[in-house]
């Protein structure tokens, strides 16, 4: 089962129509962090199937000792490229915010910039290799369109977009605890259920969308400002976090089979894409609220 970003099912994490945080996971002692279900031991890619000595610790049992291998991917790569691929974003956010006043014309360049990220999105998760170039590209025209959208809201509801970064903080660690905590388990039963939910979710919203543009429904349709529209948000909150445990999952697999490094961008890329999603969803949430004071 993949997960539902596009970068992880399309590239990076997945091997063989499969990958192995849902698969394969590894047992301790076992031989997962070997060659047998490892996707990456096929391409040289576990650095404990060439060291005889992590070899003979898992035969008793020991944990493994630390790699001799090196161009693999660490959580300091992932936590690294995280910050530039999201600096990228707060850069691009903060410039729009000071130098695109509301008006009209930098509506239609928020609009522009989402087009050209998306492109962007779709070129790289078509991809069979990490383009940083790509990644950061995205991340930069994704920024403009945060950050005038951000400014908007801003305009309408003072405070608005602070409230909602603490909120996608608030989440963001809220799911890493539970997920360190092992509270969830992700496994393909878990995945396969979340992904009805959230494509299910994305059809309906598209659905909407189009009843609103050709004004069948009146006031947003499921995305009004009354109660079914906190519920629509809440679930489009919860949904965002699913994904990060997919993300975090595979992240952590990534890790343990001996991802290449350059996966890294991948998993800064689907984290983007993540937060992002979270940001916006938490950003309708407080401007909902916020109408009702």
């Amino acid at each position: 089962m993949r997960s539902s970003n596009p970068v992880f099912s399309r590239r990076g994490f997945s091997r063989d129509n499969g990958y192995a945080g849902f698969n394969a996971a590894p047992q301790a002692g076992g031989p997962a962090v070997g060659t047998q279900g490892n996707p990456y031991a096929q391409q040289g890619g576990n650095p404990y199937a060439q060291n005889p000595y992590a070899q003979q610790d898992l035969q008793h049992g020991a944990p493994p000792q630390a790699p001799v291998s090196t161009g693999r991917m660490t959580m300091d790569d992932v936590v690294m490229r995280s910050a530039m691929t999201l600096g990228t974003v707060v850069v691009g956010a903060v410039l729009a915010w000071a130098l695109l006043p509301v008006s009209t014309t930098s509506y239609g360049l928020a609009i522009g910039s989402a087009l050209v990220a998306f492109v962007l999105a779709m070129v790289q998760s078509f991809k069979r290799k990490a383009t940083p170039a790509l990644i950061i590209g995205y991340a930069a025209f994704e920024g403009v369109f945060l950050g005038v959208i951000s400014e908007m809201y801003n305009s309408r509801w003072s405070g608005a977009p602070f409230q909602a970064v603490l909120g996608t903080m608030a989440v963001t660690g809220a799911t890493l605890l539970v997920y360190k905590a092992g509270w969830i388990r992700v496994t393909a039963r878990y995945a396969r259920i979340g992904l009805t939910i959230a494509i299910a979710f994305v059809v309906v919203m598209a659905v909407n969308l189009l009843l609103v543009a050709f004004g069948v429904a009146p006031d947003g349709g499921l995305r009004s400002s009354g109660p079914l529209g906190v519920a629509v948000g809440i679930l489009a909150i919860l949904i965002g976090a699913f994904f990060l445990t997919l993300d975090f999952k595979q992240i952590e697999d990534g890790i343990t089979y001996g991802a290449p490094k350059e996966e890294a961008w991948l998993a800064a890329f689907g984290l983007t894409m993540t937060l992002v999603w979270i940001y916006v969803e938490m950003l309708r949430l407080v401007a909902i609220f916020s109408g009702r004071d």
